[in-house]
């Protein structure tokens, strides 16, 4: 026996049958138990952040971030407010996503709507993760293109049987209903 391969093969961290579905639709794995976000929770909490940051930026800046959307500044000659204005809109995403990420493990909508984001192993994501996690919910930002990628990105997550978006997918995350994860996935979150 010792010459020929065994028959049966031994699959941890889950069933038998988890196991063969990651592996043939080349999916990640999902921790045992966890209830994953669906695209509409998920479209919910992004509106519910794009809100809290574009509110707090309206507001310090007495309705000037306006102008990062305001076509006739963009085609006049002082189109460089315009410029500014969106550069100060998504960086203030940028840090938004990636703080609360860091602080809560999610953000502040996804924390309204009982979901968190976490490896796909179901561990803590990465300070480096966060970074390009952040970095790829901008593309959702950008005027036209987010229409594109928006539906691009729920349809994918509608068809996958992990609920990954494209860039769950790159950055190695998954969406869950936080209080569904194994104990020990839920310890850092807030």
């Amino acid at each position: 026996m010792g010459d020929h391969d065994s028959p049966i093969s031994i699959h941890s961290g889950g069933t038998l049958a988890k196991a063969i579905v990651s592996q043939e639709q080349d999916h990640w794995s999902v921790p045992e138990g966890a209830i994953l976000a669906s695209w509409a929770r998920r479209l919910v909490s992004f509106v519910i952040d794009v809100t809290i940051v574009y509110s707090v930026l309206n507001l310090t800046s007495r309705g000037m971030v306006a102008n990062a959307l305001n076509v006739t500044l963009w085609t006049s000659s002082e189109f460089h407010y315009s410029v500014a204005f969106a550069a100060i809109l998504l960086t203030s995403h940028w840090l938004y996503w990636r703080v609360t990420g860091l602080m809560f493990s999610r953000s502040l909508g996804q924390k309204l709507l009982g979901i968190a984001v976490v490896k796909d192993d179901g561990s803590t994501v990465t300070s480096k993760m966060w970074d390009r996690r952040a970095a790829g919910k901008l593309l959702y930002l950008l005027p036209v293109l987010n229409l594109y990628f928006g539906i691009y990105e729920l349809a994918r997550i509608s068809q996958r049987h992990t609920h990954q978006s494209d860039l769950d997918l790159r950055v190695g995350t998954i969406v869950a209903h936080s209080a569904s994860l194994p104990p020990g996935s839920r310890r850092h979150i807030k």
